[in-house]
Parts: C-alpha cells; structure tokens; sequence
C-alpha cells in the first residue's frame, strides 16, 4: 500500500524527522488560507500516488496567497497519470543549497534491509543507478541488531556530507529506521532530504509503502489507503480477503494457493495464452468467496475464458463448485470456463458441475490447453 507525501511526511514528523510545515488542502480557498498562514511564499504539491508530479505541472511555487489560491485552483482539476488530483499540500517554500536521496527498503537477495543514500538527490533515482552507480550508497542493516549510528556516520562520510550535519544526519537516520520498522513498511524515502540556506536539514519529500500483508497490525495506516490508483476489482477482492492483481491478458484464472496461482499462469503462458488476473482464493475458501471471486473475474470484459484450479486439501472441492454455481446464477457467465478439480470431495465436486456445461480436465497442461483454445474460440 503507498501512502501519499502528506501521509508519509506526518508520520516521519512522528520519529524526529524534520519536515517543512505545511498542511494538506481539498479546495483552493483552504491553501490560500493555508498560505496566508505560513507567510505567503509557498509550495503547491498535487497528492497522487505516482512520480513525475512536477514534470506533469503538479508542482508549483506560489509567491503569496493570492497566488497559491490561483495555483491551487489548475492542479486541483489536474488529471496526472490518469489519476485525479483531489488534494494539495501546501508546504512552507524552503531555500536549497544541497539535495539529497535517502531511503530505506527490502534487499531480499541479501534477506536485510538496506539504507540507500546519494548525494545526487531531487532526481530519478533509478537514472542515477543505471548512469552513474558510483554515486549510490548503500548499507545493510542486521535485522536483529537494528541500525547502529556508526552506519548511519559511515553513509554521511560517504556521501560528502559536511561534518557539521552529521549529528541531524544521524537523527534522521535512526528516525527513518524507525518508521521503516514499526510500520512494516517496504519503503521509506526521502527525497530529497535537503540542506537548506539555513543550514538545516529538512525532509522536503516523503514516499512510504506498507506491506499489505501486515496492515492488519495497523488498521491506522490501513485506513489512509487511497483506491483512486487500484483497479475496482481489486477494491473488490480486498473486501472478500482475496489475493487479486489485475493483469492485461484474456483468461481468467481462479487458484487456491499463490504458488499454483503462479503455476497455473505459466502453463497458460507455455500454451500461447495470457493470464488476465492472479487470483488465490487461498486456504479453505467457501462458497461465498469463491462466488465473489468468479464475479470479480468476469467484470473483466477482456476475459475470453476462465481456469478454474483447486487442488483440494484445506479447502474442499465441493464448496468451490457450490460456489462456481451460485456465481453462474448469479452472473450468467457467457464464456467458456475450464475446471480441473483435485484433492478433497473432487469427486463430489465433479458431479455438482456435471450439469453446467462447463469443460473438465484430469491435468493443470490439460486445463490450461483448453482454456487457451476455449479463449481463442471466443
């Protein structure tokens, strides 16, 4: 889940991270009020959870409150990315003298978190990391020790930071480590991580992502989700428990089990076909979410078939085709659906779809071979 730069920004404020002030506005009456409260000279930032919001005008410096409102009033109709602008942070304007990258993330070949730092902040990280390499640093972090100050002294000598700034340097380190760790966070970004005229150091951006799987330890975070950027489906799924992504091909795909899911999706590749979704129903599903998750599919108008794989251990075939038949009636599927039932109550569940003028398979190469003819078929 990513949280917008209001939303990452207040909780690094929480560690100790110094933020410029700045609050978030709906209307372009609030930021010139907003404005008029920090002095005028200000900066208007569009909230979407994408990059690139100042290449696309989303960014914007306003030099007094009259301004800002007139400012305010473009972005907020600004469309960026295919995402609507519904919010504005209107941020204190800071004077730069240096910019920097910070972050800390997942390495999961090294199985540790890694801080990254660059002295050539404020830009695309990722162009940095492909041009110039050398410019990055990077420390791991020991999972079970923490973040030690000596590695956060050790990124700051590395990137040329003068010794004047270490100590805050080392602050917002620990800060950010902080934040990483309590918030089961994937992300936690800064940048840039500015020195300003002042002499100060100052998180002037913020980026986080939570790890969905751990959102039920934070039904706090949990709540600032924004779905403008999810696909309606996958709104859908969450309600029901389901793992779902969207995907761009033509067969739909109903699995219990990430690793079969995974599976399945390949076979249907092998044969020629593209999967439209990853679905796992997951451990002993019943009838209703099975149901759910057949509606989910079929909402998708690209999808020119259905693969139905359920190996039954936990969950049990016959509940996932009671389930297949209440969504049938429910949604009247006009595509051709390929069922490969095996494991608990396969039997029984087999004869529960005998009668639906569904298609059967003994084998997962069986059923993705059908359902990638069945979708050429239309």
């Amino acid at each position: 889940m990513k949280l917008h730069e209001y939303q990452s920004k207040t909780i690094f404020s929480k560690y100790g991270i110094p933020i410029p002030k700045g609050r978030v506005a709906a209307t372009a009456q609030e930021a010139k009020q907003i404005a008029e409260e920090l002095g005028g000279r200000v900066v208007i930032k569009s909230q979407v959870l994408v990059g690139g919001r100042g290449k696309a005008g989303g960014v914007k410096l306003a030099k007094d409150p009259a301004e800002a409102e007139q400012l305010a009033t473009q972005i907020l109709g600004m469309d960026i990315k295919g995402l609507p602008v519904r919010k504005v942070l209107v941020d204190e304007a800071s004077a730069i003298d240096q910019e920097i990258y910070f972050a800390i993330t997942d390495d999961r070949s090294a199985k540790k978190p890694v801080m990254i730092a660059s002295a050539a902040g404020g830009i695309d990280i990722e162009e940095v990391a492909a041009k110039t390499p050398e410019k990055i640093v990077k420390i791991h972090i020991d999972p079970l020790l923490g973040l030690r100050e000596y590695q956060a002294r050790d990124v700051a000598v590395a990137i040329d930071l003068p010794r004047d700034y270490w100590k805050d340097f080392v602050k917002i380190a620990m800060g950010l480590w902080n934040v990483y760790q309590n918030t089961d966070a994937s992300l936690a970004e800064i940048n840039p991580l500015v020195i300003t005229k002042e002499k100060k150091l100052i998180a002037l951006d913020g980026k986080m992502m939570i790890d969905d799987n751990a959102l039920f330890r934070h039904p706090e975070l949990a709540e600032m989700r924004d779905t403008d950027e999810d696909a309606p489906s996958e709104v859908e799924a969450r309600k029901y428990g389901l793992s779902f992504i969207k995907l761009d091909g033509n067969i739909g795909c109903m699995v219990n089990g990430a690793g079969l899911a995974m599976t399945s999706m390949d076979v249907i590749k092998l044969f020629g076909g593209e999967p439209a979704n990853f679905l796992d129903v997951g451990g002993g599903a019943g009838s209703e979410k099975v149901a759910a998750a057949m509606r989910i599919i079929l909402t998708d108008p690209n999808v020119k078939a259905v693969l139905f794989n359920i190996f039954g251990g936990i969950t049990r075939c016959d509940e996932v085709a009671r389930g297949i038949l209440t969504a049938m009636d429910e949604v009247k599927p006009k595509v051709p659906m390929v069922v490969r039932l095996v494991g608990t109550n396969a039997e029984e569940g087999r004869r529960l779809l005998e009668n639906a003028n569904m298609i059967t398979a003994e084998t997962l190469a069986d059923a993705a071979k059908k359902s990638v003819e069945a979708a050429k078929k239309g």
